[in-house]
């Protein structure tokens, strides 16, 4: 299991985080009541509480959750939450969504099935360093997807560490090759990243729906990084052609060919997948109809797979339970959701979502250069989940003017994912693979040397989203409701403004 680093720090140097840290978590209030989206104290209140969370993942990452719980506790005690409302904003269905995935991941890994797919690639004959990278791209981009960014980060680069050290080769150029096409393949399902569950459950979209308009930005966005990464490491991988050449003459293969059982680990997949992609059918012959049961059956599936492999293995289920699942980045994800939920409940997001809408010139497409840009930039160096829950309430308020803003879901996903490779803190992948490479005794990756490559595959993804999302048709949620405030709002609803009126 991951866990934060611990860098130690003189008393002094802390000091003076907390005071900037405090400093900005009071700027952030001060601004949020001038430009009047906070003007009562408990709007206030929300506001600092919110942003000093996001501070303090920023600045203390060991230490977010203990400012988490005293956030949950200021919102409650001072009234600017009902504990009611804590409840119902902790998101207790994508939680044990994940808990489930988490449990069938670890499932896969005891079935042997990770493992095949490492020795099936180590073994193809006449394999070159071009080859080795374009499967390296796509089997990354292909597992983030189906198995989540942190399972397929740590899969895929016990074949990088295999075949490099087999080899005798640097091994960075290729774990940044595999972390930024992992980023990439996360966006493309739901199952990729825990932002993306988060959002195709908010905006109400079935799976099929999700992946048929994730997948093709997705897909774009990884031939692109693909073409970028074999030419930026073009003479790494023509040396890994040249010591695979000479390392052919006296081996036969890059390693041990083992007879590993795969078949049942395919089946839990296959059958996990199949059940997620037809939920809504399922949940239509079963009568889970109306808002209330939402993706009910998608949420569900993880655990009835998860509860059958307990079952199955029972030796294991205390293992999976305890060891298996992220327990402190799910309990990070409850208490950040509930803190969010506080902005919503105190208005100061519908208030955002007014102003936005009041000011917007071009109707909501305009807002996706905004959305996109924004949380890329601050998924850069603060976990995305704080942003995809920050704005969240804000495009579910901006739905009130006009079901057109739906496009600002999709904006959001490819913003959290696809900004979390421009530094090495981007993403929770990029620190795990981090972590992984220093613990083998291999190279460390300086932030200078990640950003160069990062900065440029998060700008030209980036870009390939916002394009497409201007001229594809993205999926709408089943039964979205038409402009409910155009008539009082027509620059919502037709890019009318006041600023084009001058």
């Amino acid at each position: 299991m991951y866990s934060e680093p611990v860098v130690k720090t003189s008393p002094l140097h802390v000091l003076g985080k907390i005071a900037f840290m405090a400093g900005l978590t009071a700027l952030a209030g001060w601004g949020a009541h001038h430009v009047g989206i906070a003007v009562k104290p408990l709007q206030v209140v929300a506001v600092c509480t919110f942003t000093s969370v996001i501070f303090t993942t920023l600045f203390f990452p060991a230490h977010r959750i203990a400012v988490a719980f005293l956030g949950v506790a200021v919102l409650v005690g001072t009234r600017g939450m009902t504990l009611q409302g804590m409840l119902h904003t902790a998101e207790l269905d994508i939680i044990l969504f994940l808990v489930g995935m988490m449990i069938i991941v670890g499932a896969l890994k005891d079935l042997g099935f990770l493992t095949w797919i490492i020795q099936t690639i180590i073994n193809t004959k006449k394999m070159t360093g071009t080859t080795f990278t374009v499967i390296l791209c796509v089997l990354s981009a292909l597992l983030s997807s189906l198995i989540g960014e942190i399972s397929s980060i740590v899969v895929v680069l016990a074949l990088v560490f295999q075949v490099c050290d087999t080899l005798k080769i640097r091994a960075t150029p290729f774990v940044l090759i595999a972390v930024l096409c992992t980023n990439i393949g996360s966006a493309a399902t739901m199952l990729g990243n825990p932002v993306g569950i988060f959002i195709g459950n908010k905006a109400g979209l079935t799976f099929s729906q999700f992946v048929f308009g994730a997948v093709p930005i997705a897909l774009v966005a990884l031939v692109s990084t693909m073409i970028v990464v074999l030419l930026w490491y073009r003479k790494s991988i023509a040396g890994m052609s040249l010591k695979m050449e000479e390392h052919r003459k006296v081996h036969q293969g890059l390693g041990p060919l083992v007879r590993i059982p795969h078949r049942r680990g395919f089946f839990v997949l296959t059958a996990t997948i199949l059940i997620i992609a037809f939920h809504h059918q399922i949940e239509n012959i079963l009568g889970l109809t109306g808002a209330d049961n939402t993706n009910a059956f998608l949420i569900i599936t993880p655990l009835i797979i998860a509860g059958l492999l307990m079952v199955y293995r029972p030796r294991r289920a205390r293992h999976y339970v305890e060891n298996e699942i992220e327990w402190w980045t799910l309990l990070f994800f409850m208490l950040l959701f509930a803190i969010a939920g506080g902005l919503q409940e105190q208005e100061v997001t519908g208030k955002l979502a007014d102003k936005l809408a009041e000011i917007t010139t071009g109707g909501p497409k305009a807002l996706i250069p905004f959305v996109l840009g924004i949380t890329s930039i601050g998924s850069a160096f603060v976990d995305n989940i704080v942003f995809v829950a920050a704005f969240n309430p804000v495009i579910q308020s901006l739905l009130e003017h006009s079901s057109g803003y739906s496009i600002l879901w999709w904006a959001l996903l490819f913003g959290a994912c696809f900004g979390g490779n421009i530094t090495v803190v981007g993403s929770t992948a990029n620190i795990v693979a981090l972590g992984l490479l220093e613990k083998r005794g291999h190279d460390h990756i300086s932030f200078f040397e990640w950003i160069k490559v990062g900065l440029a595959i998060g700008v030209l993804t980036g870009a390939i989203a916002w394009g497409m999302l201007n001229v594809m048709e993205m999926p709408k949620p089943l039964g979205h409701r038409p402009e409910a405030k155009a008539a009082a709002l027509p620059a919502a609803a037709t890019g009318f403004s006041p600023k084009t009126a001058q």
